[in-house]
């Protein structure tokens, strides 16, 4: 009866109720101590939602493995909102700096389809597009072209190129 259960979870606050109770209910593993391993190895992820894997076997031993939040997440903690603007084209909810698209990018980074950092940060800056968050004050679509333009570059260089 050995599985896998993946589940989105608060970080730091899961909890024996849905969603990870009913998965872990029929499984031989002791679901308080699943949930405080996993609200310890999500304490730094406090609030987000927060991808969690659960592998069990049959005498009742498990593993948590935690994944990083997804950008949007990371994009709402690091600017301090709840939810993305309704109309993200025109009404925007908050604004970064290049200095937080840097921290969202390298917290993010390992779980992205990008190979270095100045891609890195386009597919952070995409996802304030969705959310109607602005960067440096201005349009998103903006930021990403002077990004394309070289004008960040000093910031986003990929410290594998630089080595």
């Amino acid at each position: 009866m050995a599985g896998t259960i993946e589940v989105l979870v608060p970080g730091g606050e899961a909890n024996p109720g849905p969603p990870l109770g009913p998965e872990l209910g029929p499984t031989p593993v002791n679901v308080q101590d699943v949930v405080a391993q996993i609200n310890e190895d999500t304490a730094a992820f406090d609030g987000m939602e927060v991808p969690v894997t659960v592998d069990y076997d049959d005498g009742g031993s498990f593993t948590v493995e935690v994944g990083v939040p997804p950008t949007a997440e990371l994009v709402k903690d690091e600017a301090g909102f709840e939810t993305g603007s309704g109309e993200p084209h025109s009404e925007f909810v908050a604004n970064l700096t290049v200095d937080q698209v840097q921290t969202v990018a390298e917290q993010k980074q390992s779980d992205l389809l990008s190979y270095d950092m100045k891609n890195a940060a386009k597919e952070v800056v995409g996802t304030c597009t969705s959310l109607g968050v602005t960067i440096e004050g201005n349009d998103p679509r903006e930021f990403k072209e002077r990004l394309d333009d070289g004008e960040y570059d000093d910031l986003f260089a990929d410290e594998a190129a630089a080595a």
